[in-house]
C-alpha cells in the first residue's frame, strides 16, 4: 500500500510539473516571448526514454542502409541549397540543432530527416482591388503592391502554415481597415502617408512569422463613373469661374490704361491726329484695300486752308 501511495504521489507531482511547464509556455507565447520554445526546438533531441531508444534504432538502421548502398546513397543523403535559400531540417519531427543550414551542400539522414527550403529573396505580390467605403461615404476600389522577404526561415516554417498566403490576406484586410478611416481627398492626395502607415502595420504583424515587409505602394484608386463625371463637372465649373474672374480683372486693368492714355492724349490736340495716322498705317500694312478714313477739319488749318 505504501508503494502504491508513493507511486501515485510521484505521478501527481509529475503531472503538476508538466501542467506548470505547459502553462508557462502558453503565457510566454501570449506575451510574445518565444525564446524558450526556440531553444527547445533547437535541441532536436527527444527527452523521453522511449523516444531516445526509437531514434537510436532508426539512426543505426539508416547508417547501415547508407553504408551498404554506397555510393548510390549519396544522391539521397547529400542535398544542396542555393545562395539565396536556407533549409530547415526536421529530425524525427523536431528541428535539428543548429537551426537553418545553407548555402551549399549538407548531409541528411534518410528515414529521419525532412527538409523545408525557404527563399530569402524579395517577393512582390499585388493586392486585389478592394471595394472600400471611405469615411465620407464614397465607394472606391483601391489596389496596392507589397514587397516582402523572409528574415527568419525557422519562424517562417514553424510559426505559420503558409506565410505567403497569410501575408497576402493580412495585406488585403489591413488595406481595407486603414482606408476605411480616410476621406476621399486624403486617399487621393496622401498616398505616401497611407503607404507608410500600411508598412508599419504589416511589418509589426508579420514579424512573428519571420517575414520582413520592405515596401508598400498604393497603385490605383478607381472611382465610380458618376462620381468621375460629377468631379469633372465641378472642376470645369471652377475653371470657368476662374477664367471669368481673370478676364474681368484684365478688362479692368485695360480700361484704367485707356483712361490714362486718353488723359495724356487730351492734353495735346496733335497727339490725337497722330494716333489716327498710326491706326491708318497699321490697317494699310495688313490688307491692300480701299479705306475711308475721317479727316478732321482742324487738321486742314495747319496747311493754310482755313485762311482762305
Amino acid at each position: 500500500m505504501d508503494n502504491l501511495e508513493t507511486q501515485s504521489n510521484l505521478e501527481t507531482a509529475e503531472s503538476k510539473s508538466e501542467t506548470r511547464l505547459i502553462m508557462n509556455k502558453v503565457e510566454e507565447g501570449r506575451n510574445g516571448q518565444s525564446d524558450t520554445v526556440e531553444m527547445n526546438l533547437d535541441e532536436g533531441e527527444d527527452t523521453s526514454y522511449c523516444g531516445s531508444c526509437i531514434s537510436t534504432v532508426i539512426f543505426i538502421f539508416s547508417a547501415i542502409l547508407i553504408v551498404f548502398t554506397l555510393p548510390f546513397s549519396l544522391c539521397v543523403c547529400v542535398k544542396m541549397v542555393q545562395e539565396y535559400e536556407r533549409a530547415v531540417i526536421f529530425r524525427l519531427g523536431r528541428v535539428k540543432r543548429g537551426g537553418p543550414v545553407g548555402p551549399g551542400l549538407f548531409f541528411i539522414v534518410p528515414c529521419m530527416d525532412q527538409i523545408m527550403v525557404t527563399d530569402l529573396r524579395t517577393v512582390s505580390f499585388d493586392v486585389p482591388p478592394q471595394e472600400i467605403l471611405t469615411k465620407d461615404s464614397v465607394t472606391v476600389a483601391v489596389d496596392a503592391v507589397v514587397y516582402y522577404r523572409i528574415s527568419s526561415p525557422l519562424s517562417a516554417v514553424c510559426n505559420v502554415a503558409d506565410f505567403a498566403k497569410s501575408t497576402k490576406l493580412l495585406a488585403s484586410t489591413t488595406l481595407r481597415t486603414v482606408l476605411g478611416t480616410k476621406n476621399l481627398a486624403e486617399i487621393l492626395s496622401d498616398r505616401e502617408t497611407i503607404a507608410t502607415h500600411l508598412l508599419d502595420l504589416l511589418d509589426t504583424a508579420t514579424d512573428p512569422w519571420g517575414v520582413k515587409v520592405e515596401r508598400v505602394e498604393v497603385k490605383d484608386v478607381r472611382l465610380p463613373q458618376n462620381l468621375q463625371r460629377a468631379m469633372a463637372a465641378e472642376a470645369e465649373a471652377t475653371r470657368e469661374a476662374r477664367a471669368k474672374v481673370i478676364s474681368a480683372e484684365g478688362e479692368q486693368k485695360a480700361s484704367r490704361a485707356l483712361k490714362e492714355a486718353s488723359d495724356i492724349i487730351s492734353q495735346s490736340p496733335a497727339a490725337l491726329q497722330l494716333r489716327y495716322l498710326q491706326t491708318l498705317s497699321n490697317i494699310a500694312a495688313e490688307k491692300n484695300s480701299t479705306i475711308i478714313f475721317p479727316l478732321p477739319i482742324e487738321l486742314l488749318t495747319h496747311f493754310g486752308m482755313g485762311k482762305k
